[in-house]
């Protein structure tokens, strides 16, 4: 069907702030829309991406529109946090002017991944009129337990990363093709750019600041069907299988082998990602009725052992279905903690964790997906040689886990503050530990996320940590091993000070989520990737990406990686843009005080005799007390980079039972 594009319009709100939206329109009109909103420039960031999507919706007859969020790309306005208020209220008039167009019938769908799969969410929590459907990629439904920045009550060094990578991307100037006072907005910008991860640090427990925007405070409001998917490499797992199992309206899971990335762009093994969102609204947004409705409510990859690499590679499995959520196929099993393994009756005695503050080198990169490559889990032998393991006896017979296994503990610490990582593994008869699954508690959070609490060295407590999402397939002969540790560096920000957790293995048991069925249902698995248009940018410097680890003269575990994302002309309007970013992590095995991560960011915008470019730094320290981080920017202006703003920032944040 013949499209459309509109490189630019201007959605004007109620307050008079106008947000720029890029279209795509079908060659049937009055038709339904779907929306992507994002704060990541419609213009240059998300262009490529775009031209693989919503091309492709469009010319199956859907009105496709992606708006910039206020203050980001080339909207007016200034950007304030991540799922605001602010946000939210915005995209409830794009919706209803976006119904209100003549293009479009009235009826919206929100597709996004991460943010977009974020808001799309929790948009329709809000029920607007006009949206009727859902496609949300790696979301979340809890923005404390499930985000990039806290896991378990743990801080996530993703934290500091993303609030970096955040300070870089909101600092990037509109383009003056479209707003003639690009320079005036642009200074602004820069100098009201918000400190983001202190002020995410700031809230270190599960207060009113993180439930906004968190949904499952009340499954009931979403009224929309919602298509929920995500890979198993990415960071986003829990919510398909949770909003499968706790929405009322029509919901399906999908989890691929992929990483942080649409489906069908994934770099380990794509998937028809077009089809199903197709699919999904032709049935909820045009009224097909094409029995998308009677999918399985689960579908997912069955992932099997392969050699673990950090290199982007296929991963191995088999699609597998489940026609209900929470299914009678998966029954608990109970594995009571032994020394060095399980028993099938509690055991006695004691067995006490305390790791060196590097475990985690083999942890890869939080969100595989954005970076280049060298950003997934590797074999974790080396890990697991540092933590505390129970291992199976070689296993008889084919074990299949789909769900979320549960650690159930009873401990004791020797420090107020102190954490717990549980990792689960399939070993190979050769010794290869290929990760299935993990998760970190700050024990201090061992009662509730809400009001933790300082631990008394000596005392008994309970806790339970819930791990991630898993889907896995153990062949006879593999072992599978449960690796404890009290850190999981550089993914979690390390306590204060070395800790002991010592565990009463009388009340220590490993629940297994364990899938036995009879007869495999149809899994309807995503085909392979159909071809999709590809934005015919000029590439003029070629992405490229590094890792390196080494140990310095004082004994700090260093990881640095470089990741250039290359410079490319588009061609709809010339602008050209480059990009790279440098990140530093690291760590002294025998002092969690000596935790540090610094990033650097570059950016460079071209076109003719118009020139800009920004360079940002971001750190951050601690000691037992606090956390230090620190901040600058630079940008200049022209070929001969004349500067125009230098600023820096410095802030303290007490720790608090972090």
């Amino acid at each position: 069907m013949p499209i459309e594009t509109i490189e630019n319009t201007w959605i004007t709100l109620a307050d008079g702030r106008r947000l720029a939206a890029r279209l795509w329109l079908p060659d049937t009109s009055p038709a339904p829309a779907i929306l992507e909103y994002l704060p990541y420039r419609k213009r240059d960031g998300t262009a490529s991406r775009d031209e693989t999507t919503h091309t492709v919706f469009a010319a199956a007859g859907y009105a496709c529109i992606r708006v910039d969020i206020a203050g980001t790309g080339d909207s007016e306005g200034q950007f304030d946090d991540e799922y605001s208020e602010q946000e939210l209220r915005d995209g409830e008039e794009v919706l209803a002017w976006i119904a209100a167009q003549d293009w479009c019938d009235g009826n919206v769908g929100m597709i996004g991944i991460s943010w977009g799969g974020f808001n799309g969410l929790q948009l329709s929590f809000r029920q607007p009129p006009a949206l009727k459907a859902v496609v949300s990629v790696a979301s979340t439904v809890d923005r404390y337990a499930d985000d990039i920045h806290f896991m378990g009550g743990c801080l996530l060094s993703d934290n500091v990363n993303w609030g970096g990578q955040m300070f870089a991307y909101l600092t990037r100037p509109a383009d003056p093709d479209l707003r003639v006072d690009w320079r005036e907005d642009w200074l602004a910008r820069l100098q009201t750019v918000p400190f983001s991860s202190v002020d995410w640090l700031r809230h270190q427990t599960r207060d009113s600041y993180w439930k906004h925007g968190s949904v499952c405070e009340d499954w009931s409001a979403i009224q929309t069907p919602v298509l929920a998917i995500t890979g198993w490499a990415d960071a986003y797992v829990n919510a398909p299988s949770t909003l499968a199992a706790n929405l009322t309206v029509p919901t399906k899971a999908i989890i691929g082998p992929w990483e942080h990335r649409y489906p069908h762009i994934s770099k380990l093994g794509p998937g028809d990602f077009h089809s199903e969102v197709i699919g999904w609204f032709d049935r909820w947004l045009k009224g097909q009725e094409n029995g998308v409705e009677d999918l399985p409510a689960y579908r997912t990859y069955l992932q099997e052992h392969f050699n673990p690499t950090p290199k982007n590679s296929p991963r191995h499995g088999r699609w597998i279905a489940e026609t209900n959520w929470p299914s009678p196929n998966v029954i608990e099993q109970v594995w009571n903690l032994a020394p060095g393994g399980f028993s099938q009756e509690p055991a006695g005695g004691t067995v006490t964790v305390a790791s060196p503050c590097n475990v985690g080198a083999e942890s890869g990169y939080f969100c595989a997906g954005m970076r280049i490559d060298n950003e997934l889990a590797g074999d974790q032998a080396s890990d697991d040689a540092l933590s505390v393991c129970f291992d199976s006896a070689p296993l008889q017979a084919p074990l299949e886990l789909l769900g979320r296994a549960k650690l159930k503990f009873q401990f004791s610490v020797d420090r107020p503050v102190a954490q717990l990582v549980a990792r689960l593994c399939d070993v190979s008869p050769d010794g290869v530990s290929q990760r299935i699954s993990y998760r970190s508690l700050n024990l201090c959070h061992y009662r509730s996320h809400e009001t933790p609490e300082a631990l008394q060295p000596g005392e008994i407590y309970e806790a339970e940590i819930a791990l991630n999402e898993c889907a896995h397939h153990l062949r006879e002969g593999h072992v599978l091993r449960l690796a404890l540790s009290t850190s999981y560096w550089p993914i979690v920000w390390p306590g204060p000070n070395s800790a002991e957790v010592t565990l009463c293995l009388q009340n220590c048991a490993l629940c297994l989520p364990v899938r036995e069925v009879t007869h495999e249902i149809q899994a309807s698995e995503p085909g392979p990737a159909q071809a999709y248009p590809v934005l015919a940018v000029e590439q003029l410097r070629p992405p490229s990406a590094q890792s390196e680890r080494c140990v310095t003269d004082d004994g700090q575990v260093v990881l640095e990686t470089f990741d250039d994302y290359g410079k490319t002309r588009d061609p709809y309007h010339d602008l050209i843009v480059g990009s790279d970013v440098r990140m530093h992590y690291g760590i002294h095995p025998d002092d969690p005080a000596t935790a540090n991560y610094k990033t650097e960011w570059n950016f460079t915008f071209e076109r003719e005799d118009w020139h800009v470019a920004i360079s940002t730094e971001c750190r951050m320290t601690c000691d037992a007390q606090n956390f230090y981080l620190y901040r600058k920017l630079r940008a200049t202006e022209g070929a001969d980079e004349i500067e125009v703003l230098t600023k820096e920032w410095s802030e303290t944040v007490p720790r608090g039972l972090l």
